[in-house]
């Protein structure tokens, strides 16, 4: 039985397809700058975001990483999303390896961030302080498109704030299918991007951060600093060019698929679920019962997230009649329940 497997997008495997260009990479040595597959994939993701220059790391948490250490300094301070990815889910990095002072405030309902508390946040221009110097923002957040007239006025308030403004664009792609604009029109507002291939896109591994040459200068020693110079990563990098050139977009079918699922879910009175958001949408089962959900269909190959409220990911490994399965398989465990 094939399994289906909800919990993220990061669980893809590469095609075959993917797996022959990976095995037939021209490869160097990556930190020489050497590896003739790792440069095409730099320059390939630069040109599409429409930045100068771009920097190969392993993880979207390095991305985000060596964005943080790249525009602050030890005592500086970054403003972001108390969900955001950047702040709550990466281990604290930019505290750890920089001395870099997190100032969260809550998403609004939209995924965006308030603008005015954005504001009132930076701080003033006092030695008891320390210094604001960059806004981070998430697109997707939790499946939810960032609007372009909104990153049009945060970049305008980032400027006149001076501060920089970064996006850490894990799903920036499926934002860029959902608007039906080139992904180069989201980054045009931000001084750098963290573009994650191993998501939506289907590479085994991989980010790209883009960003103006200085800055990819200095990210570029801090990845080896932070031990992410992976040496003949053309291997690596040939999945990345796969990904960009193949399945952008595919990405399409996801959203669909995501669609597809909650309306049939929709149907099951005991759940409550959310609208599709890109490729994710929520469910939130009756108190108590979500444990027993996940074991349920477990045992019928059909994975989900955890906790109460039930985050559920489609990807390229999951097919419409993936979907109908596990539509199929809640209202069965939710008919039982009820006898």
């Amino acid at each position: 039985m094939k399994t289906v497997d909800l919990r993220s997008d990061t669980v893809t495997s590469p095609s075959q397809a993917m797996r022959r260009e990976m095995a037939n990479a021209p490869v160097g040595d990556d930190v020489y700058g050497e590896d003739p597959t790792v440069n095409r994939l730099e320059s390939m993701a630069a040109e599409l975001l429409g930045k100068e220059a771009a920097l190969f790391v392993p993880t979207g948490t390095m991305g985000n990483l060596l964005a943080l250490l790249s525009h602050c300094g030890r005592g500086d301070e970054y403003i972001a999303g108390q969900e955001a990815h950047i702040y709550r889910w990466e281990g604290g990095g930019g505290a750890i390896f920089g001395g870099i002072q997190p100032q969260p405030i809550d998403f609004e309902e939209d995924g965006t961030l308030d603008l005015e508390k954005v504001r009132r946040v930076v701080k003033p221009a006092d030695y008891h302080h320390p210094v604001t110097r960059l806004l981070c923002l998430e697109n997707t957040q939790g499946g939810k498109v960032l609007p372009l007239d909104y990153l049009a006025k945060a970049a305008e308030l980032a400027q006149g704030l001076g501060l920089s403004l970064h996006l850490d664009g894990a799903r920036v792609f499926n934002a860029a299918v959902y608007l039906g604009v080139p992904v180069a029109t989201i980054a045009a507002h931000f001084d750098s991007a963290s573009v994650c291939l191993s998501k939506g896109l289907g590479a085994p591994a991989g980010t790209v951060l883009c960003a103006s040459r200085e800055l990819i200068g200095r990210a570029r020693r801090w990845r080896k600093v932070a031990g992410g110079g992976m040496r003949q990563a053309g291997i690596l990098a040939a999945a990345g060019i796969h990904a960009l050139e193949k399945n952008l977009q595919r990405l399409t079918e996801d959203h669909e698929n995501a669609e597809l699922l909650a309306a049939g879910l929709g149907h099951i009175e005991e759940l409550m679920v959310s609208q599709a958001r890109t490729n994710i949408l929520f469910v939130t089962p009756p108190a108590g019962s979500a444990d027993r959900l996940r074991q349920t269909l477990a045992t019928e190959g059909i994975l989900l997230g955890g906790g109460d409220q039930i985050r559920l990911v489609t990807h390229l490994d999951v097919t419409g009649a993936d979907v109908e399965r596990t539509v199929v398989a809640f209202k069965r465990f939710f008919a039982a329940r009820g006898n």
